[in-house]
């Protein structure tokens, strides 16, 4: 609980500077400066930095159709040159929604902080790398019902991919029901 309140307030604060300040106070503040977060740990989220056009298909009701859904835009970005980073997913059809993602060296991984149009409130969302150089996100709160994991996987010249999936078995196994790839704008 401890961290979501340091996130919730992180994220109030960072909203409460962005507010108040004007356009070349920003460029100290946030995306001027992308160095701090293509180094050490922070890298880990920093090599996604940039824009992004989003292709993403979703698994239909009959458990086998994938369906090529609308896509979006999604841009990431270093803020305070290393404290954080944040993305902004914008689909085509509408809305917006923003992570912020800060690393947490006591843990060794990232907590999330996520909203959407339309979604209630925030959600606290952890994620490690793996071996492999994926990086496996789960839900902390709210908790979801089927459990969900999201999975980035590492990014490569052309762009990269990232997939949801679910668990209806306690997470025994998980079944892959919406995926993404992104390339550069």
């Amino acid at each position: 609980m401890k961290n979501i309140l340091s996130l919730f307030l992180s994220l109030s604060l960072s909203f409460s500077i962005l507010a108040s300040a004007s356009a070349e106070d920003l460029s100290s503040v946030t995306m001027e400066k992308a160095d701090g977060c293509l180094v050490g740990p922070v890298e880990q989220f920093g090599r996604y930095i940039g824009n992004w056009k989003i292709q993403d298909w979703q698994l239909s009701q009959d458990g086998e159709t994938w369906t090529e859904e609308k896509g979006a835009k999604w841009n990431f970005m270093c803020v305070g040159d290393g404290i954080a980073v944040q993305d902004f997913w914008m689909p085509n059809d509408g809305g917006v929604g923003t992570n912020l993602r800060i690393y947490n060296a006591d843990t060794s991984s990232w907590d999330i902080a996520w909203t959407s149009t339309g979604a209630p409130g925030l959600s606290h969302i952890s994620a490690i790398e793996d071996e492999a150089g994926n990086i496996v996100m789960h839900y902390v709160s709210p908790k979801q019902n089927p459990s969900r994991r999201i999975t980035f996987f590492p990014p490569t010249h052309d762009g990269w991919d990232w997939q949801l999936e679910m668990s209806f078995d306690d997470e025994k196994s998980w079944s892959v029901v919406y995926k993404i790839k992104a390339t550069r704008e």
